[in-house]
């Protein structure tokens, strides 16, 4: 399939980067993604050959193994692999983002330096674990993972669910009420490695129209033990920091939702000039090619919220108001563009041959992560009326990147 060119042009530093990752991936990746799947195995190795080529490092100083590239070359690489291969979008969050840049930007010098880079590098896998059964748009209020203070450890008991990656996570961001009676200022954060002792274990959750292999889980703690150097920040932040997390992680997940869109558009358009109908091609007709257009233009737009996003906080501005308003747009784009291309294809949406119903699956899983599209709509519509500041909590990155804009 060609690659077809967006009409957001990227600056010749950032078209490279993206086509490091459509090399990558048409050389290595996808063709070897195939006998994983057959298989049924997860494919640590294919994580590693994208840490190695630096996809995971943008946000990150070098003196951790990160490339410094910023959070334009995150949105770009994001964007790729799921226009590529929707379900290895995943990792730009878990090895890029939630999970270790959580871990940069809230951690110790020492948590930073211990964790960050295997993460981004790809030979420890991450996870995220805030949701719980039942939590839906409210995970920290209906949070009930306890941690108990015993000495100089937390014993940790409870359950997490839709965690992606976590039966392979060797580190991961979670959290847990250390005061149940403080409400959300009782939750705190932790940096736990799951393999390190008994009282984890993680289900995966079988779900048709995604990958048989990359899996989210159910999570459950049983007297789980981890050191209080473990911790992340002060007891008491935990919700500060998931919230802080989920709007750095709206970045990634904007720009998978564009991937993903683009990924639909691209097929569309290919299967539109190659389909007859009536002795001529189906992209001559005027209703296909309203659907084209409507799929063209709203991926634009959407393209233009995730890059005004990644230069906002590459800025170091506040940032949730922009956030909300590209997680939200990039849904609706996505959203219309396997819509239409199903419409396109017909029948053959269906058939494995093609990829549209993959898409359609990831999108509607991306439509609810880091904050559904409703809890958006009432972000910005509570912020457009005046009745709450979209970016009164919004915190922006800190620690070495605030040191390197200081530097500047």
């Amino acid at each position: 399939m060609p690659v077809i060119p967006p009409p957001n042009p990227l600056p010749p530093e950032l078209a490279a980067i993206r086509d490091t990752v459509t090399r990558l991936f048409g050389a290595t990746v996808i063709p070897a993604m195939r006998g994983y799947e057959e298989r049924r195995e997860f494919p640590r190795p294919l994580i590693r050959a994208m840490g190695e080529a630096g996809l995971f490092g943008a946000a990150f100083p070098e003196e951790l193994g990160g490339t410094d590239l910023g959070f334009m070359a995150v949105a770009v690489i994001s964007e790729e692999i799921s226009r590529l291969r929707p379900d290895l979008g995943y990792c730009m969050n878990l090895q890029a983002m939630t999970c270790p840049f959580t871990i940069l930007n809230w951690g110790t010098d020492e948590q930073a330096r211990r964790f960050v880079p295997p993460l981004i590098a790809g030979e420890r896998i991450g996870a995220f674990m805030l949701t719980e059964p039942g939590g839906g748009s409210d995970p920290a209020g209906s949070m009930k993972t306890r941690a108990v203070r015993d000495g100089d450890a937390y014993r940790i008991s409870g359950s997490k669910q839709w965690i992606t990656f976590a039966h392979e996570a060797d580190t991961a961001v979670l959290f847990a009420k250390t005061d149940p009676a403080a409400g959300h200022r009782g939750i705190t954060a932790f940096v736990i490695e799951p393999k390190s002792g008994p009282g984890y274990r993680a289900d995966p959750i079988p779900m048709r129209n995604l990958s048989p292999v990359l899996a989210s889980c159910a999570v459950f703690l049983d007297d789980f033990v981890v050191p209080v150097a473990n911790r992340l920040g002060e007891e008491g932040e935990g919700f500060r920091i998931a919230m802080n997390a989920l709007e750095f992680g709206r970045l990634t997940v904007s720009a998978r939702l564009v991937g993903a869109a683009q990924g639909c558009l691209d097929h569309a358009l290919a299967y539109a000039r190659e389909r007859v109908v009536g002795g001529q091609a189906i992209g001559r007709y005027q209703m296909v090619q309203a659907l084209i257009a409507d799929m063209a233009a709203e991926i634009a737009a959407a393209r233009a919220l995730v890059r005004e996003l990644a230069e906002t906080m590459e800025a170091g501005r506040p940032a949730n108001r922009i956030a909300s308003l590209a997680k939200y747009f990039a849904s609706r784009a996505a959203k219309t563009a396997v819509a239409n291309a199903t419409e396109i294809f017909g029948g053959y949406a269906l058939a494995d041959e093609y990829p549209i119903s993959l898409f359609k699956g990831f999108i509607e899983m991306l439509n609810v992560g880091e904050g559904s599209a409703n809890v958006q709509r009432v972000l910005i519509a509570e912020d457009a009326l005046g009745y709450k500041d979209a970016n009164r909590a919004s915190v922006p990155a800190r620690k070495f990147r605030a040191a390197r804009r200081a530097a500047e």
